[in-house]
């Protein structure tokens, strides 16, 4: 096809090195689809002819990254490019990998392996587009199809299913109705998926567009995730503050809020507390006392059980924790930044908006209001740099040993003393002030 795609000259230095020295070379996959879509690939993967030894031969630096399925890296100014050998794979024994791969000669046989039609195109300056699959059709309906029959495609490797949804999200492409049956169908092959694999996807569905969170509901696929989500799906609320049910609720706060991986998983996973916790008042409303500290439990359980790593199950645990808490008073501004700190006390603000944008629009204003008085209150402690720490607190231990105090428990029970002291009266924060204080303290004692 006559199309002209711009690649790096380092691409194109591989590219010509392989094709002049008689063996076949394209750039394939991801950065076709990408280049084609006018957005910039992060990555150039090269399909070639040669064998591994071959383009071992062909270049000075290479690194042996998956030399048994073909795949090596050429190192060119500091960056490495993958360049794999035709192939086709051998039988796939558990939902994933091929048990053995056997290369081959014809490009063809090498798309036709590929798992959606959109990454099934290769492209080099000599030959231009080769599109054995109507892939640029495909771009141009915005569809996501698998190469050939998708049952076969997906009982191949059980994540294509999840890469489906994640390219829907990714590229706002429509899933095609057979291949859609396909996951359905094939569901339960999602338990063969380490659940690191599985993580990387659902992480990129929930940046690129939480939206398909559905599309996993509606393929079966989201219960084997986050299996604890199933009782939110007709989970109602039975309260005015609410317009939609658990899950509803909880899918329209994750797209309020920015795609940032640990405040979009804190509206995912935010009320699950609730299932455990509704009681219902005379009035027949249900409420959902301390459903924050159960969701902040269950949300450990769900993200170790997708091995995130302890940062990010810190941050959501933190943020669940204490997004139901009011806080009006500056006093009650400087305790909660004593506890989670200024980073995570301002995603805490974007968390309750996002919450109360996701709740019934009749009250939503005036929460809204309150909450800019908060962030505002907010903002005039930091800048006016008041204490709500220790290290803010203008004498420290010390300090204190200094004027004859032993090391150890008291030293900090006074200095806890004093920081309560501080953050209630932030004009007492002077070293002369407070060290007369405790002199005063310890002569009434």
């Amino acid at each position: 096809m006559n199309v002209k795609l711009n690649m790096p000259e380092d691409v194109k230095y591989i590219l010509n090195k392989l094709n002049s020295s008689g063996y076949e070379a394209y750039i394939v996959g991801g950065c076709v689809r990408d280049s084609l879509l006018k957005k910039n690939p992060k990555d150039w993967d090269i399909t070639t002819k040669a064998r591994p030894e071959q383009v071992i031969g062909l270049f000075e630096k290479v690194i042996l990254t998956g030399i048994k399925h073909g795949t090596v890296t050429v190192v060119i100014n500091k960056e490495g490019y993958e360049v794999t050998t035709y192939r086709t794979d051998g039988q796939y024994e558990d939902n994933r990998h091929p048990k053995e791969v056997k290369f081959v000669t014809s490009l063809k046989e090498d798309l036709s392996r590929r798992d959606f039609t959109i990454n099934a195109m290769a492209y080099n300056e000599e030959n231009g587009l080769i599109d054995y699959f109507e892939g640029i059709e495909d771009l141009s309906k915005k569809i996501i199809k698998t190469v050939g029959n998708p049952n076969k495609r997906f009982n191949e490797d059980a994540l294509r299913m999840l890469r489906a949804i994640r390219f829907s999200a990714q590229l706002d492409f429509e899933i095609e109705e057979s291949t859609i049956d396909a996951i359905k169908h094939l569901r339960n092959n999602i338990e063969n998926i380490s659940k690191e694999r599985i993580r990387e996807e659902f992480n990129k569905i929930l940046i690129y567009k939480p939206n398909n969170i559905n599309l996993l509901k509606e393929c079966g696929l989201l219960e084997y995730i986050i299996p604890e989500m199933i009782k939110t799906y007709n989970f109602n609320q039975n309260n005015t503050c609410h317009i939609y049910n658990l899950y509803e609720h909880s899918i329209a706060a994750t797209e309020m809020i920015e795609p940032i991986l640990h405040l979009r998983l804190t509206m995912l996973l935010h009320d699950l507390g609730k299932i455990e916790t509704k009681t219902t008042d005379g009035n027949g409303v249900s409420h959902y006392y301390c459903h924050s500290k159960v969701s902040k439990k269950i949300s450990e359980k769900i993200l170790k059980n997708l091995k995130y790593d302890n940062d990010t199950i810190n941050k959501v645990k933190s943020l669940i924790e204490y997004h139901d808490d009011t806080l009006k008073t500056n006093v009650s501004i400087k305790w909660m930044l004593n506890k989670i700190g200024e980073s995570l006390f301002l995603d805490l603000i974007k968390v309750q908006r996002a919450d109360i944008k996701a709740e019934n629009e009749t009250y939503a204003k005036d929460k809204l209001m309150e909450l800019d008085l908060i962030e505002n209150k907010l903002n005039h402690i930091l800048e006016k740099d008041e204490c709500f720490n220790l290290k803010k607190l203008k004498i420290n231990g010390q300090n204190l040993m200094d004027i004859g105090f032993s090391k150890g428990k008291e030293i900090g029970d006074t200095l806890n003393y004093l920081l309560k002291l501080v953050i209630e009266n932030p004009e007492l924060n002077r070293k002369e002030t407070l060290l007369e204080i405790v002199k005063v303290r310890n002569k009434n004692n």
